[in-house]
């Protein structure tokens, strides 16, 4: 059976591999079809009618996303009856869609309307929507517009298909089709894990990350504020995302100085902080697999699977580390040990992160995150919302000069750096841990069995005779697996972490827009590359970790390390 199909396409003779998709068939061959619906990590659905094309000895046209290619297909993308159907599909969803472009939040990275420009529409010839939804505020992270929804399903999708948590439906039909919670719950009724992939997803503004770059603007603009800011791994390699530059950029140096720029006091790095996890982390496992604990153990460094598990597996909390997330380490650091050496007041210093996660914000104002006294992290905001920042402020990124964090919350190590990808936590624990166990140096750093995007990895380790199995999960449809299998007792994992969106932080829902699969591996391969460029590579390595012990902390897992950097988490099950 031959592998390929010989077709003609807009005249021109071509061979493609049997069974692709017409869409691809001329992607691969420099046509753009149009759509909406369509997402290249998602299954297709056909939902949008944007990219149908004319197969000749067809009566109707052909969904392009969801037709295969046959041999001896004849196929016109650009006829007149395709063109005018596609405009006005394209004049019906804009009849629908509210004419806010100007003050929409995704002026400038719309697809509907990057869709409209492509097309040449000047003027819509249906008559006007003038229907009003409010607006659901209900959730700390997220935003649902939808009276800007045209029922493309791409949210409901990865909600359902990819993270396996399914609270977004279609509801009713015809014009009234609505994509919601279920019975007209709103976000914070509906058991949602505040993950943002189907921000993510959304080619139009239905919805969005909560915006609060003006409490840090007042913060900066308050003279009795010490404001400091920390960054996660996953933005130094998705920042310069928001300025046409390259997936994978390595822009650590320019986002320095762009936060200077911005009018922060100080400028840390949550890699201090991740190192810092894995110390405590570390020995927290140790002492479980010593003393009889509950195993296997689960990182809880991702918020969104903290989310997840509290409201869908809280009988399993037990297996979780009580280690607080790096962001919220940093926070209850900063107003302790860094308040105490600087002389100001806990109360005066404003924290701010920058985070590729929209959970993050629940988890700043989780009420139990306030160890100091005070509120670890004031103001969590997502890649977005700085690439925003930047831009009203006028600040050229790409021709900023190199910067350099500010010590001592600013000093890490390789293994803090690849905390931004999935296995990235496991690698940098599996570094120290070895280490303590063995008294012995690893003659090779990388474990690559936990590296990549396969859903769920696992790798053996031995420590001084002990086999120890640890795996890796990415993505929620792939934790519950796990999670299922801790449930059955089938697991044989000591060890196993778990993050809540596709590629760890690095696909987050408060990244950049766009981020695909392809988009995801190229910044993961950045931070495999920042790791290998690094003097320091493990997290126990960390001289400024280290003072911060001899000097404040004392150890690992002792009194006042427990008190300041590690919490509890709770059932949380809907009613």
């Amino acid at each position: 059976m031959s592998t390929n199909a010989e077709i003609t396409l807009n005249g021109n003779k071509l061979t493609v591999p049997s069974g692709i998709s017409i869409m691809e068939a001329a992607r691969q061959n420099g046509i753009s079809i149009p759509s909406l619906c369509h997402h290249p990590d998602q299954r297709v659905k056909a939902n949008c009618r944007v990219c149908v094309v004319e197969v000749e000895g067809r009566k109707n046209l052909s969904a392009s996303c969801a037709a295969a290619v046959e041999n001896g297909m004849v196929i016109r993308t650009n006829s007149v009856r395709v063109r005018e159907t596609v405009r006005t599909v394209l004049e019906l969803i804009l009849a629908d869609h509210p004419q806010e472009c100007l003050t929409c939040i995704r002026n400038g990275n719309c697809e509907l309307r990057q869709l409209s420009d492509k097309m040449g529409l000047t003027n819509i010839r249906a008559e006007a929507s003038e229907r009003r939804l409010p607006l659901d505020l209900s959730s700390t992270a997220l935003i649902r517009d939808n009276n800007k929804c045209i029922k493309c399903g791409r949210c409901a999708e990865v909600c359902h298909h990819t993270q396996e948590v399914g609270i977004l439906y279609s509801h009713n039909r015809s014009t009234d089709i609505c994509v919601s919670p279920e019975y007209g719950k709103s976000l914070s009724e509906a058991a949602c894990v505040l993950c943002g992939q189907c921000v993510l997803a959304c080619p139009v503004g239905a919805i969005y990350e909560r915006d609060q770059s003006a409490e840090v603007w007042d913060a900066i603009d308050n003279p009795k504020k010490q404001v400091v800011v920390q960054t996660a791994p996953a933005i130094r390699v998705s920042i310069a995302e928001e300025f046409g530059l390259p997936p994978g950029d390595i822009s650590t140096g320019k986002l320095v100085s762009a936060l200077r720029s911005l009018g922060f006091d100080r400028v840390f790095d949550t890699d201090f902080t991740a190192d810092l996890t894995i110390m405590e982390e570390g020995h927290e496992l140790l002492h479980r697999i010593q003393n009889g604990g509950v195993l296997p153990m689960l990182t809880s460094c991702s918020p969104g699977w903290i989310n997840y598990i509290e409201q869908y597996y809280p009988e399993l909390l037990p297996h979780v580390s009580s280690c607080k997330s790096p962001q919220q380490m940093f926070g209850s650091i900063a107003k302790t040990y860094y308040s105490q050496n600087s002389g100001i007041p806990a109360e005066d210093i404003f924290v701010v992160s920058i985070m590729p996660c929209t959970a993050k914000k629940y988890e700043a104002q989780r009420p139990e995150m306030n160890d100091s006294g005070f509120r670890d992290v004031d103001v969590a905001l997502t890649t977005r919302e700085l690439g925003r920042m930047l831009r009203n402020n006028g600040i050229n990124f790409e021709t900023l000069p190199e910067g350099q964090y500010d010590a001592p919350l600013g000093i890490s190590t390789g293994a803090a750096a690849i905390f931004g990808a999935t296995g990235g936590v496991m690698e940098a624990a599996l570094r120290t841990v070895y280490e303590v166990v063995t008294g012995n140096e690893l003659e090779k750093l990388e474990f690559e069995d936990v590296r990549g995007m396969e859903g769920i990895k696992s790798a053996g380790v031995d420590l001084a005779g002990t086999e120890v199995k640890v795996g890796v999960a990415h993505g929620l449809a792939h934790a519950r697996k796990i999670l299922e299998s801790i449930k059955t007792g089938e697991s044989d994992y000591t060890f196993i972490e778990v993050m809540c969106c596709p590629g760890g932080c690095i696909g987050g829902g408060g990244q950049p827009y766009g981020s695909t699969n392809a988009r995801r591996q190229q910044r993961i391969d950045a931070l495999y590359r920042l790791d290998s460029d690094m003097g320091l590579r493990k997290s126990h390595e960390n001289p400024a970790v280290q003072k911060l012990y001899a000097d404040f902390l004392e150890c690992p897992l002792g009194e006042k390390s427990h008190k300041l950097l590690h919490t509890k988490y709770f059932d949380r099950s809907p009613a």
